[in-house]
């Protein structure tokens, strides 16, 4: 049975339950298969939490953290013993990850800031960056949050790709009593403008939607589609990763419902009907249980695990073993395959900045991956 062209509403009812998923499913597997064959792909990586300070408030979140609370900035010596750990372990990503403009709430981050020379975060991301590129063999991606189409250029040099989540489109999830309330920097229409801007800069880029934070269905239809939208643009987009919300101790949103797996896989079944069979999607195989379901639902990436550092953004959650991993894949009837931090169609001169090029096509096969 054929599926007919991507239909908000039909998507939706989905998502409701009122409609019966499983032409969504065989569809969402179809694309999947048009577009990637039989190969999941996964990047090995070391994260690297460069700062946990933030101005954001959100109500779900452990990684940031307050000055003598464990919040701080990481010093170049333990950015690169954290990176070198992860080359020896033959990591070939660092995920350099940040809290928003901490110097805009934080005296504490001003003051570091002002010691090391910079007026901003980004400016340290930067100078970090380019160390790591400098003097590993580890490629940096940078999630730094909102940013300019300026900032996005300086950083591309020593960046092989960056990210930001979208979350969601809706701006009532800013609303008071909602989880992203007093979040500035989630501000959903600022988001895009970054992703776009990426766009622009012609950078490879990460984005997302965070599923289960008081979202309506309707309201994830539309941040996946406002996402194709952006990328129909620039063609930039090079993953949508698909996120569950876990409830975590220490948050106001301690007590909150998580999403189901069943209801999870219809989400992630119709990213890929919205994003069609080229589209690289992506579910976080340490938060969820027998994370293989969502083969079925369409997916082709592991996205980052770790050898040597936690998922900081979610500490409790620990990576599978890689092994693990590859069994699983294989036992659905798929063949893992690493990947750099760019996917093996955006690399090339189009995509990445001379200053790294050479050194990722060393890393590379003949076809691409790590």
């Amino acid at each position: 049975m054929s599926h007919p062209q991507f239909d908000p509403d039909l998507a939706t009812a989905y998502l409701d339950g009122s409609t019966d998923a499983e032409v969504l499913f065989i569809e969402a597997r179809r694309l999947r298969d048009e577009g990637h064959g039989r190969t999941v792909t996964f990047s090995k990586k070391v994260f690297v939490p460069l700062t946990t300070l933030c101005r954001d408030r959100c109500t779900y979140c452990t990684f940031a953290k307050p000055p003598g609370g464990g919040g701080e900035y990481l010093e170049p010596d333990e950015v690169l013993a954290i990176v070198t750990a992860g080359e020896r372990h033959s990591c070939t990503e660092a995920l350099v990850t940040l809290g928003d403009r901490p110097e805009d709430r934080w005296d504490q981050a001003r003051r570091f800031l002002e010691e090391k020379g910079h007026e901003s975060t980004l400016g340290y991301v930067q100078e970090m960056t380019e160390l790591i590129a400098s003097e590993t063999a580890v490629f940096p991606h940078a999630n730094p949050g909102l940013v300019s189409e300026r900032d996005i250029r300086k950083l591309r040099p020593s960046n092989a790709s960056m990210g930001l989540m979208l979350e969601n489109i809706s701006p009532r999830l800013m609303d008071p009593g909602m989880p992203h309330f007093d979040c500035p920097d989630k501000d959903p229409v600022l988001r895009m403008r970054t992703i776009e801007a990426a766009g622009r800069a012609a950078v490879p880029f990460t984005s997302g939607i965070l599923v289960g934070i008081g979202e309506t269905n309707r309201e994830i239809v539309d941040s996946l589609v406002a996402l194709h939208e952006a990328n129909s643009r620039s063609s930039h987009v090079q993953e949508i990763i698909i996120q569950n919300f876990r409830a975590k101790d220490d948050t106001r949103m301690r007590a909150s419902a998580e999403p189901i797996p069943a209801y999870f896989a219809r989400v992630v079944a119709v990213a890929r009907w919205v994003f069609g069979p080229e589209m690289n999607i992506q579910v976080p195989p340490n938060l969820t249980e027998r994370s293989e379901t969502y083969l079925d639902a369409g997916i082709n990436d592991w996205g980052g695990g770790s050898p040597v550092t936690l998922d900081w953004v979610n500490p409790e959650q620990p990576w599978p073993h890689l092994a693990e991993v590859e069994a699983r894949t294989k036992a659905a009837g798929f063949m893992l395959r690493p990947r750099l931090p760019v996917y093996p169609e955006f690399l090339s001169r189009d995509w990445i900045d001379e200053a790294l090029l050479a050194s990722m096509l060393e890393g590379a096969d003949d076809e691409g991956y790590a």
